[in-house]
C-alpha cells in the first residue's frame, strides 16, 4: 500500500496541497478577528497561498520524487495542478466584494441566517480554498481511497459555498439539492470502487493497472472489473455535469452567486475529469495503446468502456445544446454550456492520451480562462444588490459600460469557438485528435452541436452591445469592488493572447502526453542497438511507441496552432 512508502517523497509532492491547506486554515482564522482591516483582508491572503502554492510548484516539483511517491501519472499531476491553481487565483478575484458585500448587507440586516455568522467572510475563502486543495490531490491518486477522499474534499465545501453565498431561499434550496445529488454520485463510485478491488484484489493504482493488464493477456479484463470501471464513470459524471447526472446543474448554478457558480462550473468539473483520467489510465488509456504483461499491445480502452463513454458525450452534446438554447436566464444558460462543454471534453478521453491528452490539457487552459472572463463580468454588475441573471437585464449596458460588455463578448466567441480567440483552437485541437483516432461520427455530433450553440452565445453578445437599454436594466450598476472587472479584463486579454503561444502549450504537453510513470517516460536511446537477450521485450516496445507518439504528437500539435496555421 502506498502508505508504507517513505515520507519523504510524499512530503515533497504534496508540498503545493500541504500550503493550500494551511493557507485555509489561517484565512478562517483571520476571518475571526474582530479588527475590519484584517477581515477584509482575507480574499488578499487567499490569492497569496494560492499564489505561494504555485511557486511551490513551479521550482520543487520532482517528477522522481513523485514516481516514488507512487503518483500513476507525474507530468499530469503537474500540468492540472497549475491549471487548477492559476485559474483559482482568478476565481478568488471576481469573488472579491460580492461576496463580502452579501454578507455585511445581510448582517446589516439583521438577518437571522447570517447573525451567527459574521465572520462568514473567512470560512467562505477557507471552503474555497479547501476545494481547490481536494482538487489538486486528485490527479496524484496513488489508490482507490485517496482518490476517494481528495474527491469528497473537492466537493463537500462546494455544497456550503452554494448555501452560504446567498441569503436566499433559493440559494438553500440548491445547496440541499446539490448535497443529496452528490451522496447518490458518491455511492455509485464507492460500489465501483468495491467492484475493482473485488476484480483485482487491490486499492493501489499500480497494482490495478497491473492485473488488469494481466487479464487482458488471458482475454480481457473480467466482467466485475469492467463494470466498477464503468460504475465509477457514472459516479464521476456528476462532477463532472455530463449526462446522465447533469440535472441537478441549471437549479444549483441559478441558485448559487456569480462568483460561486463560476468555481462551480470549473473546479468540480477539472476535478471530475483528473478523476477520469487517473482511472482510465489502469484500463488502457496509456500512452497510444495499453501494454498487457507479457508486452503485447492492447488497442486503448475495453469496448465496454468506450461505448459508454461514447454514449455519454454524444448525450451531453446534444442535451447540454438544446437545454441552452430554451433559456431566458443568463445563468441558466450558462448551467447548459458547461454541460455540452463536458462533452466536448469527453471526446477528448475518448480519443485517447495523444493528441487527445494535449487536447483536453488545452480545452481545460481555454474553458477556465474564458469562465473568469463571463463570471468576473456578471460579478462585476449588481442590480439594487442582488445578481444580473436574466438576458433583459443586460440590455444596452455596453453604453454605459463598455469594457464589461466586451468582455462578455469576447468570452462567449471563445466558448463558441470564434477564430481567432481561444476557444476556437481549443476546439479544432480537439476535432483533429477525434478525427485521428477513428472516432469520425462522434467528431460530426461535435461540430453540429457546436454549431447549434452559435445562437445562444449571439444573444449573450448582442443583448449587451447591441439591444437598446429596458426598463429591467436601468437598476444595472457596477458593483462595489473593481477586482471582478479587473479579473474579468485580464482574462478576456489572456483569451485573445494566448494562441499566439499555443505552439509552445502544445509542445510541451505533447512531450508529457504518455501517462506513464515519470521513470518511464524519458525518451528512448534512438542509437543504442535493442538485444532481444538484454532488454525486456516489452521496455523495448514501450519505448520505441513512446518515442514516435511523441514525434508525431509535437508535428500534429505544430500543424495545428495559429502560428502555423
Amino acid at each position: 500500500m502506498s502508505s508504507f512508502l517513505p515520507m519523504g517523497p510524499k512530503i515533497a509532492v504534496l508540498t503545493p496541497e500541504i500550503i493550500v491547506f494551511g493557507g485555509s486554515v489561517l484565512v478562517s482564522i483571520i476571518g475571526l478577528s474582530r479588527s475590519k482591516t484584517l477581515r477584509k483582508s482575507v480574499p488578499l491572503l487567499a490569492a497569496c497561498t494560492l499564489l505561494a502554492s504555485l511557486v511551490a510548484l513551479a521550482l520543487g516539483y520532482s517528477y522522481e520524487a513523485a514516481d516514488q511517491a507512487g503518483v500513476l501519472m507525474p507530468h499530469f499531476n503537474k500540468i492540472i495542478k497549475t491549471i487548477i491553481l492559476v485559474v483559482g487565483i482568478g476565481l478568488v478575484a471576481i469573488s472579491v466584494g460580492h461576496i463580502d458585500r452579501r454578507m455585511e448587507d445581510a448582517v446589516a440586516r439583521g438577518a437571522t441566517t447570517f447573525d451567527p455568522m459574521r465572520v462568514v467572510r473567512g470560512e467562505f475563502y477557507a471552503f474555497m480554498l479547501l476545494s481547490i486543495c481536494g482538487a489538486m490531490l486528485i490527479p496524484g491518486s496513488p489508490d482507490l481511497v485517496w482518490l476517494f477522499l481528495a474527491l469528497e474534499l473537492t466537493s463537500l465545501p462546494t455544497y456550503i459555498m452554494v448555501a452560504m453565498s446567498r441569503g436566499t431561499r433559493r440559494a438553500q434550496e440548491a445547496a440541499v439539492k446539490y448535497f443529496f445529488l452528490g451522496a447518490m454520485s458518491t455511492a455509485i463510485f464507492l460500489y465501483g470502487f468495491a467492484l475493482i478491488y473485488g476484480s483485482t484484489g487491490s486499492l493501489q493504482l499500480s497494482t490495478i493497472r497491473e492485473v488488469f493488464a494481466s487479464q487482458s493477456d488471458r482475454g480481457g479484463i473480467d466482467t466485475l472489473g469492467i463494470t466498477g470501471v464503468i460504475l465509477c464513470i457514472l459516479g464521476f459524471c456528476y462532477k463532472l455535469a455530463a449526462a446522465p447526472m447533469h440535472f441537478y446543474a441549471p437549479d444549483v448554478y441559478e441558485g448559487a452567486a456569480n462568483p460561486v457558480t463560476g468555481f462551480l462550473s470549473f473546479i468540480p468539473k477539472i476535478a471530475g475529469f483528473s478523476a477520469l483520467a487517473v482511472l482510465l489510465s489502469t484500463v488502457g488509456w496509456s500512452g497510444h495503446a495499453g501494454f498487457t504483461a507479457t508486452g503485447t499491445v492492447i488497442s486503448g480502452l475495453p469496448a465496454p468502456i468506450l461505448a459508454t463513454l461514447w454514449m455519454i458525450c454524444a448525450l451531453t452534446m446534444t442535451l447540454g445544446n438544446i437545454g441552452a438554447l430554451l433559456q431566458k436566464s443568463v445563468k441558466r444558460m450558462l448551467a447548459y454550456s458547461s454541460i455540452s462543454h463536458t462533452g466536448y471534453m469527453v471526446l477528448a478521453i475518448i480519443a485517447g492520451p495523444g493528441l487527445g491528452f494535449e487536447a483536453l490539457l488545452f480545452y481545460l487552459i481555454s474553458y477556465g480562462v474564458t469562465n473568469l472572463a463571463i463570471f468576473g463580468a456578471l460579478s462585476g454588475l449588481q442590480k439594487r444588490g442582488e445578481d444580473v441573471e436574466r438576458f433583459e437585464e443586460l440590455s444596452g449596458i455596453g453604453r454605459r459600460y463598455p469594457g464589461l460588455a466586451a468582455w462578455l463578448a469576447i468570452g462567449s466567441g471563445s466558448l463558441m469557438g470564434m477564430p481567432p480567440l481561444l476557444g476556437f483552437w481549443a476546439k479544432l485541437m480537439l476535432f483533429m485528435a477525434g478525427i485521428q483516432a477513428g472516432h469520425t461520427p462522434l467528431v460530426i455530433i461535435a461540430a453540429i452541436n457546436s454549431a447549434v450553440s452559435v445562437w445562444y452565445y449571439l444573444r449573450l453578445i448582442g443583448v449587451p452591445t447591441l439591444s437598446p437599454p429596458g426598463t429591467s436594466s436601468e437598476g444595472v450598476l457596477k458593483g462595489p469592488s473593481s477586482w471582478p472587472r479587473f479579473a474579468s479584463a485580464v482574462a478576456a486579454v489572456a483569451v485573445i493572447l494566448l494562441p499566439l503561444f499555443a505552439s509552445r502549450i502544445l509542445g510541451n504537453s505533447a512531450e508529457f502526453a504518455p501517462v506513464t510513470p515519470a521513470s518511464n517516460m524519458k525518451p528512448a536511446n534512438t542509437t543504442t542497438q535493442i538485444a532481444p537477450t538484454a532488454v525486456n521485450p516489452k521496455q523495448a516496445m514501450h519505448n520505441a511507441l513512446q518515442e514516435t507518439s511523441r514525434e508525431e504528437n509535437a508535428q500534429l500539435a505544430l500543424h495545428c496552432s495559429p502560428t502555423r496555421l
